[in-house]
């Protein structure tokens, strides 16, 4: 079964905008060599906390905790005063990055285009598809939800970002409930039902918080991300045009990361993602006809996707959107390239059905 699956993957046609052209920060890296591109905050605790570190709640910190050895300090923080320190550890042991820095960090930051050049002299269509982005969360740092969102506002050209959509899957923290509310209710007071809230009385998990964002959304387009991403200049474009010209085509931006501890962007290389013998999914180099291109704006095809992707909303239903029933993450990256390339080889026999009417 597994040489099976593996076999019908490797004919997937799901194709990533890899780095360059649409770009993220910060929570979600875009950088596809189609000029989307994202940045994105990777919050992999076994990589980011001291192996005596883990992720608490609240008063589950002790005030006098040693910090000495805590990885959030090798790089940061050597001039804060000990009861500043104290209060930074304890914010990256509930959120497993530094949202003591977060906090005082502008939300209109200035990040650093790292787009190839080719991406910067493309033209795009003047009609391309309005887009609904969704923020899936559940306990996230306020300001760096914040920061998403006015990423999102600041990169995306007015006339094509239909709607903001936030699900929170449940969150206990305060300050994502009245705080967080005040800010959407004075946006919506200047861009009337611009930004909706999707909030679920149970922690329903990944998948089917995505599922919970495309239904509310309106737009042709969606954008499924997490809420730890900063868009980079001209990430939509890009993206949009891909999906106007083939509906089913499912796209992942380009990515660079946020480090957990400076919030300093990372450039990472550009890559293709697919997946190991037990399925998981990994980064990959390109395959040789990428290369021989001599194109990095190209975009990057992928049997698989990690995280976060844009998809045409009505395409998204068709191939049956993702297995509410999973309760982890994971398995969606894989289960996506399936379905798109099971709909690819339905389209083909359909195709050739016709022909041998005709």
């Amino acid at each position: 079964c597994i040489e099976a699956l593996l076999r019908l993957l490797t004919a997937v046609t799901l194709t990533l905008l890899l780095r360059r052209c649409s770009h993220l920060s910060c929570s979600l890296i875009n950088r596809q060599g189609l000029c989307g591109w994202l940045i994105q905050i990777f919050i992999f605790f076994t990589l980011s906390l001291a192996p005596t570190e883990t992720p608490l709640k609240g008063e589950d910190v002790l005030g006098d905790k040693s910090f000495s050895d805590s990885s959030l300090f090798s790089h940061w923080g050597q001039e804060l005063s000990a009861d500043s320190r104290r209060v930074a550890l304890k914010m990256f042991q509930y959120y497993g990055y530094n949202g003591y820095l977060s906090d005082r960090l502008s939300l209109d930051r200035a990040i650093p285009d790292l787009r190839p050049d080719g991406c910067k002299n493309i033209t795009y269509p003047s009609n391309l598809p309005q887009v609904s982005i969704v923020f899936i969360f559940v306990n996230e740092a306020l300001s760096v939800i914040l920061r998403s969102i006015h990423s999102a506002m600041l990169r995306t050209p007015s006339h094509l970002l239909k709607e903001i959509i936030l699900v929170d899957d449940n969150s206990d923290n305060d300050e994502l409930k009245e705080k967080l509310q005040d800010f959407v209710s004075a946006t919506n007071s200047q861009r009337p039902g611009f930004i909706k809230v999707v909030r679920h009385d149970k922690q329903e998990g990944l998948i089917r918080s995505r599922v919970s964002g495309w239904r509310a959304a309106t737009a042709p387009v969606v954008a499924l991300f997490d809420a730890h991403v900063e868009f980079n200049i001209g990430w939509a474009e890009p993206v949009l045009m891909r999906i106007q010209e083939d509906r089913t085509r499912i796209i992942s931006p380009s990515f660079d990361n946020i480090k957990y501890d400076t919030f300093e962007i990372e450039e990472y290389p550009l890559s293709a993602q697919g997946f190991d013998w037990e399925l998981w999914c990994r980064y990959l180099n390109p395959p040789k006809s990428w290369f021989h291109q001599a194109n990095n704006s190209a975009p990057i095809r992928s049997p698989s996707l990690i995280g976060c992707f844009v998809v045409d909303r009505l395409y998204f239903e068709e191939i049956g959107l993702l297995d509410e029933g999973m309760e982890v993450y994971g398995g969606e990256n894989v289960e996506l390239g399936v379905r798109v390339s099971n709909d690819a080889t339905s389209s083909r026999h359909r195709a050739s059905e016709r022909e041998r009417e005709r």
